[in-house]
């Protein structure tokens, strides 16, 4: 049995001190409730069952509806349940996420250009690279949810 894996945000806080801070410069650029559409997707591609609860319930505090929330992990198939503004961020977190041998495509990117000028561009790029990081950090120190 393997030993229990480093907490990385207790063994460096003041790490997660500044990704909290860069955390709340973003927030100040995007709506909260996209950001956590966003946030969620992410965890939902890495597999980071802490991040997917925990940005599951946050969105549900902003007033998100569970039923996009349950959408999410198939979003490019719920039709208009997703705004064209959201469905570009959420399209902009699938490629960031997998980037694969191909990066980002000209199209994802420039659907996201065409509904955020160039500073909420910069967040939601920003964004989905810090969920990712997250995620990885979250998911390699099996982090599990907390019990509700």
């Amino acid at each position: 049995m393997a030993e229990k894996r480093v907490l990385w945000g207790k063994k460096l806080p003041q790490v997660y001190k500044k990704l909290d801070e860069i955390d709340h410069i973003l927030a100040g650029h995007l709506d909260v409730k996209l950001l956590e559409l966003v946030k969620l997707r992410a965890s939902v591609l890495n597999g980071c069952a802490f991040c997917v609860d925990l940005h599951t319930h946050k969105a549900l505090g902003e007033g998100e509806s569970q039923q996009r929330l349950f959408l999410v992990s198939t979003w490019y198939e719920a039709g208009e349940r997703f705004t064209e503004r959201e469905r570009a961020a959420l399209a902009l977190t699938d490629e960031m996420t997998e980037l694969g041998g191909t990066g980002v495509s000209d199209q994802a990117y420039e659907e996201a250009a065409e509904h955020f000028d160039e500073t909420e561009l910069a967040a939601l790029m920003s964004a989905i690279a810090m969920i990712n990081l997250y995620n990885r950090l979250a998911v390699t120190s099996q982090l599990h949810p907390k019990e509700r």
